[in-house]
C-alpha cells in the first residue's frame, strides 16, 4: 500500500512538470516559415529610423467647410486668367477712331479718305485708304496700318510696322501733323469735314473717262428740278455718258451725285477742290474736273 501511494505521487509530480516545459516551448516558438523562404532572422533596422511595416502616424481629420460656404468650381478650361482682358478688348480711344476719315492738307484743296478698321494688324490695326490717295499725298502709298501711342498720339504705319506720319488730337475728331516734303495735316471724322454748298460746287465740269482724257461737259445750276438741280449738257458729248442721259444733280452728306435714267445714280467724293471721283472705284475712274474761264 506504501508503495501504490509513492508511485501515484511520481506520476503527478512528472505530468506537473510536462506541462510547465510544453508552456515554455510554446512561448518562445516561432511559426514555420513557408517552404522556398529565407528563415534567416531579419535585422534589427538602423537606430533612430522606424521598420517600414510601422503604421503611418494618424492624422487629425480636416474641419468640415462651412454649411454656407459657397463651392469652388474648378477654372473654365482656356478661360483668360484673372484681369487679363479679352484679346479683342478695344480702348474707348481705339474705338473712337473706328470708320471713314477725311485727310487732308492745310488749305483743304487736296482730300482723300481714310478707314480705320478694328482688324489687328502687327502691332496695330488696319487701314484703308482710297486709291487716289498717292497722287495726292505720296506718303500714304506706304501706308497699310495705324495704332495710338500712350500719349494718344495717332501713328499711320507702313509694312514694317514703322510710322511713315505722326498726328497729334487738336481736339475731338480732329488730328494734326506735319512732315517736311508734304506740310501740314488735317484729319477728322467724315461727319466733322466741312460739308460743301451746291452753290460752290456750281459750274462747268468735265467729266473723264480712262486715261484722264475729257470726254463731256456738264454744266451744274442751282436751278430747281425736281428734287435735285439742273443740270445740261454741253455739245459733243462722249456716248458713254449720253447713254446714262444725266437730268439733274445734288448734294448728299458731302458727295455730289448725278441722277441718271431710269433711277440710276453716280456718286463722286471730292479728290480736292477741283476734282471729283466716282464712288465705288473702278479699274478706269470716272472724274469730274472743274472748268476754269480761259
Amino acid at each position: 500500500m506504501e508503495r501504490g501511494s509513492l508511485t501515484f505521487a511520481a506520476i503527478v509530480v512528472a505530468a506537473v512538470a510536462a506541462s510547465l516545459c510544453g508552456s515554455a516551448l510554446a512561448q518562445n516558438a516561432q511559426p514555420d516559415a513557408p517552404l522556398g523562404t529565407d528563415t534567416q532572422p531579419q535585422a534589427s533596422p538602423p537606430q533612430g529610423e522606424q521598420p517600414q511595416d510601422v503604421p503611418p502616424q494618424f492624422e487629425p481629420p480636416q474641419p468640415a467647410p462651412a454649411q454656407n460656404a459657397p463651392a469652388q468650381s474648378a477654372p473654365a478650361q482656356n478661360a483668360p486668367a484673372s484681369g487679363t482682358p479679352p484679346q479683342n478688348a478695344l480702348s474707348d480711344a481705339v474705338k473712337a477712331m473706328i470708320g471713314a476719315w477725311e485727310f487732308s492738307n492745310a488749305d483743304h484743296d487736296k482730300i482723300c479718305h481714310f478707314n480705320f478698321r478694328p482688324d489687328p494688324l502687327g502691332s496695330g490695326y488696319r487701314l484703308d485708304i482710297d486709291k487716289n490717295c498717292p497722287n495726292l499725298f505720296p506718303s500714304t502709298k506706304e501706308m497699310i496700318g495705324w495704332s495710338l501711342d500712350n500719349y494718344g498720339n495717332l501713328r499711320l504705319l507702313n509694312f514694317s510696322g514703322q510710322p511713315v506720319v505722326e498726328l497729334t488730337e487738336v481736339e475731338g475728331g480732329m488730328f494734326d501733323g506735319f512732315t517736311p516734303e508734304e506740310g501740314r495735316y488735317i484729319l477728322q471724322t467724315a461727319a466733322a469735314a466741312p460739308v460743301l454748298s451746291a452753290d460752290a460746287v456750281a459750274g462747268d465740269w468735265a467729266v473723264s473717262h480712262g486715261a484722264n482724257k475729257a470726254i463731256c461737259v456738264l454744266t451744274l445750276t442751282n436751278s430747281p428740278a425736281g428734287d435735285a438741280l439742273a443740270l445740261t449738257i454741253k455739245p459733243g458729248c462722249d456716248p458713254f455718258v449720253m447713254r446714262f442721259a444725266p437730268s439733274g444733280w445734288r448734294m448728299d452728306e458731302g458727295a455730289l451725285v448725278l441722277l441718271l435714267a431710269r433711277g440710276q445714280t453716280w456718286q463722286f467724293e471730292a479728290n480736292d477742290a477741283n476734282t471729283w471721283q466716282r464712288v465705288p472705284e473702278s479699274a478706269d475712274p470716272v472724274l469730274l474736273v472743274r472748268q476754269t474761264a480761259q
